[in-house]
């Protein structure tokens, strides 16, 4: 993250400051917001985590989640480029008569 102006997040009751450049600012407290969401959600759902384990809990989700999100846009993207590809083909044989 680029360094400018530090911002206060609460995670779990946990203050942070973090440097942040003014045009990341809404999007790293929009991050704080979900993260400590999902982080007391697992707390409530399991009293007798520890806050080190549902930090790592809650990391290894998102990275799953991400992990996951970026393969169905890599199938979004092969699909896409299939189907340009067929576009590109029925065009080039459309206008293979005329060029000759």
């Amino acid at each position: 993250m680029s360094e400018g102006e530090p911002i206060k997040v609460v995670i779990l009751d946990r203050e942070f400051h973090v440097a942040c450049a003014p045009e990341e600012r809404n999007g790293l407290l929009a991050a704080a917001r979900h993260l400590d969401e999902r982080m007391r959600e697992m707390r409530e759902a399991s009293r007798t985590l520890g806050v080190d384990r549902i930090a790592m809990l809650a990391a290894l989700n998102f990275c799953h989640e991400l992990l996951e999100a970026r393969s169905r846009e890599s199938n979004v993207d092969q699909a896409l480029a299939e189907k340009l590809q067929a576009i590109n083909l029925k065009l080039e044989r459309a206008f293979a008569p005329s060029l000759q």
